[in-house]
């Protein structure tokens, strides 16, 4: 019996498999050991396979296309209509195999190993641009509590800090003066990792020809430059009045912000932050090199430390 379609669903150690023939009829239902499957799908018949978009999916897309298979990739929340029965490993490989076969249904882009470390790059930054606002928000509260306040900013903190804690009048007490030390070092370091990484993405933006078209556009930089071009899937995206619904920024047909977010693809978010962040400044380069107003909700106008 020939299987024309599969659903898989993802895991760690284990996967749940869903296949049918052509007439729809269940073909093999059965659970595979992650070092089993490289060896179940190139001993099988190129067929459709659906799986959901999520962690290692862009891997294992990858990997089961290389065996001769097809491979899409679908959103969870347009898999979910189609459970049939209460969320089980079993009940959503079917739910996949049935909804990856389904005409108007969406499809999530593959991304290839290049977009994916860039996309890591710049998921990693965030994550330190976080911890470094946090940080500094941290560094300004306890030093409120001794009624020092520092304005808002992260230059501002960095800038004041060796100041307040060379005054001897402020009434500060040692215990306290070691702490602050001790947390500014930190704010300097993940400060120190921010720069390192944007350097590395700047880098990528150079040696990429698109990346560098983009960036020629008033406004954009490196940094959003290299992050649409790691997102933007151009089969899908034909024309300029075509670009915003593929990239999850319009949120058509979304009848509330939580409905548009709901809707578009998780990996676009990042890219709607920087390019929605002074988005009333044309004249700013969003995300350039050395830029101390990154187009983030946690950093520049919207995310200073405060």
């Amino acid at each position: 019996m020939k299987i024309t379609t599969i659903g898989v669903d993802l895991a760690k150690n284990v996967f749940q498999i869903h296949g049918v023939n052509e007439h729809g009829k269940v073909a093999v239902r059965k659970q595979i050991k992650r070092a089993e499957m490289p060896n179940y799908f190139a001993n099988m018949e190129p067929c459709l396979i659906g799986m959901e978009a999520c962690g290692s999916a862009h891997h294992w897309a990858r990997k089961l296309e290389s065996y001769g298979h097809t491979v899409k990739l679908m959103a969870p929340q347009f898999v979910k209509p189609y459970v049939k029965t209460n969320k089980n490993d079993m009940a959503d490989a079917e739910a996949i195999c049935e909804a990856v076969g389904r005409p108007n249904m969406r499809f999530v882009a593959k991304k290839n190993i290049e977009q994916q470390a860039i996309l890591s790059v710049h998921r990693a930054r965030q994550g330190f641009v976080k911890a470094r606002t946090a940080q500094g928000n941290q560094i300004r509260g306890l030093l409120s509590e001794f009624g020092i306040i520092i304005p808002q900013g992260i230059r501002q903190v960095m800038k004041q800090i060796p100041e307040i804690l060379e005054d001897g009048e402020n009434g500060l007490p040692g215990t306290m003066r070691s702490l602050v030390d001790r947390l500014t070092e930190n704010l300097k370091e993940m400060d120190r990792q921010v720069s390192e990484l944007e350097k590395q993405i700047v880098l990528w933006h150079r040696e990429n020809a698109a990346s560098r078209k983009l960036a020629d556009i008033p406004g954009i930089g490196p940094i959003t430059a290299s992050a649409v071009v790691a997102t933007v899937d151009r089969g899908r995206c034909e024309g300029v009045q075509e670009w915003p619904s593929a990239r999850g920024v319009d949120g058509a047909g979304a009848q509330t912000e939580f409905q548009r977010r709901q809707a578009e693809p998780a990996g676009h978010q990042q890219t709607r932050r920087y390019l929605f962040a002074h988005a009333d400044d044309p004249r700013r380069k969003i995300g350039g090199a050395g830029s101390r107003e990154e187009a983030c909700p946690e950093h520049g106008r919207r995310g200073r430390a405060g």
